[in-house]
């Protein structure tokens, strides 16, 4: 495998939440608010689409209307449209005894979104997992996680993996696919070294985690079996997601942040080429608006 390729100039903070959508790899650098798009090769900066006030997670397309967003963002979950606005749907962390935001999030496959929220201070199962549904209902689905990162979903929708990275495990749960609940977990790999971060799927139900703090990308196989290992030469891989016009590019952020002295690299988006390709990102779909049942007009003169 050739070594990864640098993309874009900048060093993030705290890059994570890469997904591609429309032909093109977004991406969020959390604690300074900015979605990002990422350039093609190594002499052009990340190109700035929006900047919020607070913390910005992930996000995802909406299905429908180009430009707009659902962002897992601040103390819960918004709508962002093309000029940058916001619409917060919900702030389910706003009035938590302590300080809270939103971190990674994701759309499955039935074109609900998720979202993981954590401590500022990481403070153990601080953290819940919420879901919004098509019809713009927020549910808390999960309690006592530490930092949640993912989710990440079987191609249909039906087994969803959730990394707590605090605690260095990946659970695998089964999906309802008509209510969205999830159902009693199962450890799916718990690693010995570094905390598995963002994570993505491929077409051969494999998942892919990035390892912060050791350098690393793992994937490993549906039977939890490490399959392969990824260097990178950036100490804190973030996300990843699969792109690019085959779906083989496999994209990874990385970050600077509580590094004393960061490497040049720390921080860089990379690319490498792989053989087994991804989806893109799954979008958000409202439910369609419900048409009013006709009045009574019998009595009607």
């Amino acid at each position: 495998m050739r070594a990864p390729a640098v993309l874009g100039t900048d060093r993030l903070e705290l890059g994570e939440g890469i997904r591609w959508t429309d032909g093109r790899a977004v991406l969020t650098d959390i604690l300074t608010g900015r979605l990002l798009a990422v350039p093609d090769g190594p002499d052009a900066p990340l190109a700035p689409i929006t900047q919020l006030p607070c913390p910005l997670g992930a996000v995802a397309p909406v299905e429908g209307h180009p430009g707009h967003w659902i962002a897992a963002a601040g103390p819960g979950i918004c709508r962002i449209d093309p000029e940058g606005r916001v619409d917060w749907i919900a702030r389910p962390e706003e009035s938590a005894p302590e300080p809270m935001r939103m971190n990674d999030g994701v759309a499955d496959p039935h074109g609900r979104f998720w979202a993981g929220s954590m401590a500022y201070e990481a403070t153990q199962d601080a953290g819940s997992l919420y879901r919004l549904d098509r019809d713009g209902r927020v549910t808390r689905v999960l309690r006592d996680v530490t930092i949640p990162n993912g989710p990440a979903f079987s191609a249909d929708g039906t087994v969803m993996y959730l990394a707590d990275s605090a605690r260095g495990i990946i659970r695998r749960y089964p999906v309802d696919p008509v209510s969205g609940d999830p159902g009693t977990p199962e450890p799916f790999v718990t690693l010995d070294s570094g905390s598995p971060d963002g994570m993505t799927t491929d077409i051969e139900g494999c998942v892919w985690t990035a390892v912060w703090g050791t350098g690393q990308v793992h994937r490993y196989r549906p039977d939890g079996g490490l399959d392969r290992i990824v260097d990178l030469p950036a100490g804190q891989p973030a996300g990843l997601c699969l792109g690019g016009p085959d779906g083989r590019t496999l994209l990874v952020t990385s970050a600077h942040i509580g590094l004393p002295v960061p490497g040049p690299l720390d921080g860089a988006v990379f690319a490498l080429q792989v053989d087994v390709p991804g989806a893109p990102a799954a979008p958000y779909r409202p439910a369609a608006p419900s048409v009013p049942a006709p009045a009574d007009r019998a009595d009607t003169p």
